[in-house]
């Protein structure tokens, strides 16, 4: 394996194609496999056992690919797989987490109110639990299942600005946004909706992602085995789908070009 081989990104459908471009703007240098598994999404309804099972198969398949990292750019798949991928696979597997300690920590000690969206399995899992207990007695957190926000995206909706903010309404008109000072995007399917979060909160609401601390943590955990691409490599993108229909293949490419 050299520093020129690719890096495994893979996702339950469309959504970490916003990690992707976050790696592509970072670390241009790298070449990228991207793979959604949209023939089985959402993974945020479906059982651990489910999630773990997938995520392995698509692992297995980065490493014949010759692959030299893997980045879950899924908070699900995570919370279910990342534990075990990372015992059974001899290369960095990299996953990402809801973003609460950044949201929590710009408060400098003063006491936060946080909405942290996610999909539910997000939430259930000990991961999240975890996470949590670190936080809530010092802070406020109202964890939020949004499902319907995966479905949009894969269904290619996303610019359907009545059918967003109808959807967005329902999941947070239950909130005086007024008090909120962030929202965490635990889902990376809803960086997609950043500007939509926008023209829904108080502008002293805070909107956070962990796409830019994952990207960040798989470039210093590369550069620490000497496996970053050179500057010279030509770095590139190549999208694969479960769903192999032409619409999936269009929808990855127009959320790439976002």
């Amino acid at each position: 394996m050299t520093s020129t081989a690719p890096i495994g990104v893979f996702d339950s459908g469309l959504g970490g194609i916003s990690v992707v471009r976050e790696i592509r703007h970072n670390m241009p240098n790298e070449r990228v496999l991207y793979f959604g598994d949209s023939a089985n999404a959402p993974y945020g309804t479906k059982s651990p056992e489910q999630v773990r099972d997938l995520s392995n198969t698509i692992v297995e398949r980065f490493v014949k690919q010759g692959v030299k990292a893997v980045v879950i750019a899924c908070n699900t798949a995570t919370s279910a797989a990342a534990n075990e991928l990372r015992d059974r696979y001899d290369i960095p597997i990299i996953g990402m987490e809801p973003a609460l300690k950044v949201a929590c920590d710009r408060g400098e000690g003063h006491r936060q109110r946080v909405i942290v969206a996610a999909t539910p399995l997000t939430l259930r899992e000990k991961k999240f639990a975890v996470l949590m207990d670190r936080f809530k007695a010092d802070h406020t957190i109202f964890p939020e299942p949004c499902p319907g926000l995966v479905e949009i995206v894969e269904h290619g909706l996303l610019d359907d600005h009545d059918t967003v903010m109808r959807t967005l309404h329902e999941y947070f008109d239950q909130y005086d946004l007024s008090t909120i000072d962030s929202v965490v995007l635990g889902c990376t399917h809803f960086v997609f909706y950043r500007d939509y979060f926008r023209e829904l909160l108080p502008s002293s609401a805070v909107i956070i992602d962990g796409n830019a601390g994952t990207v960040r943590h798989l470039g210093v955990v590369l550069e620490s085995l000497g496996k970053l691409a050179p500057d010279h490599a030509d770095g590139g993108i190549e999208l694969a789908n479960s769903d192999t229909c032409e619409r999936i293949a269009r929808l990855a490419q127009s959320l790439l070009d976002r």
